[in-house]
């Protein structure tokens, strides 16, 4: 059974999640791949006012696909979000709480989730037209040059994805190879 989670997300909400918990999301989250996490965090080293407001947010690291005639979003796939790595601490530490993308994080990362109790999900790799059914309503928030990479406002709902690095640092990757181990020697 799914958890039904509306943003933004607050402190409480984050903590009752574990590792491995099934989540359909509602609400505003917003989009950033590298090259906006780069201009995100350059605005936070010389102090000045973000493009929107991080606290309790969720950022999905995705470059939409352009959207067709009738549509509001084309396939919109997780990316890879070791990219994003060097920038998500800061971003935490100014109250960002939640990211969804693909793929594992670096310990650097995991350190600043349990810091300022955040999480991490992942969506589906590969299934990114599925994924763009639960966009209602997308709109340029933010470095339009950046195409597809600008910052997207998107209001999603029930937008499918899984707890992979819960608030206490729990991760769904190394977990699920331990228990494949003890399967395989089994």
């Amino acid at each position: 059974m799914s958890k039904l989670l509306t943003t933004p997300l607050t402190t409480d909400v984050i903590e009752s999640l574990n590792c491995g918990d099934k989540v359909l999301l509602n609400g505003i989250i917003y989009t950033g791949r590298d090259a906006a996490h780069k201009r995100l965090y350059e605005i936070i080293k010389k102090g000045e006012k973000l493009p929107f407001n991080l606290e309790g947010q969720i950022i999905y690291y995705v470059g939409p696909c352009p959207a067709k005639p009738g549509t509001v979003i084309g396939s919109a796939g997780p990316t890879t979000s070791g990219r994003m790595d060097p920038y998500t601490p800061i971003l935490l530490q100014h109250g960002l709480k939640g990211m969804i993308g693909k793929g594992l994080r670096s310990r650097e990362v995991v350190e600043a989730i349990v810091e300022y109790k955040a999480v991490y999900f992942a969506a589906i790799g590969g299934a990114g037209a599925l994924l763009a059914d639960s966009i209602k309503e997308a709109e340029v928030l933010a470095f339009p040059d950046l195409g597809p990479e600008a910052i997207y406002k998107l209001r999603v709902e029930n937008f499918p994805v899984v707890v992979v690095i819960d608030s206490k640092g729990n991760d769904l990757y190394k977990i699920g190879r331990e228990r494949f181990k003890k399967i395989e020697l089994a």
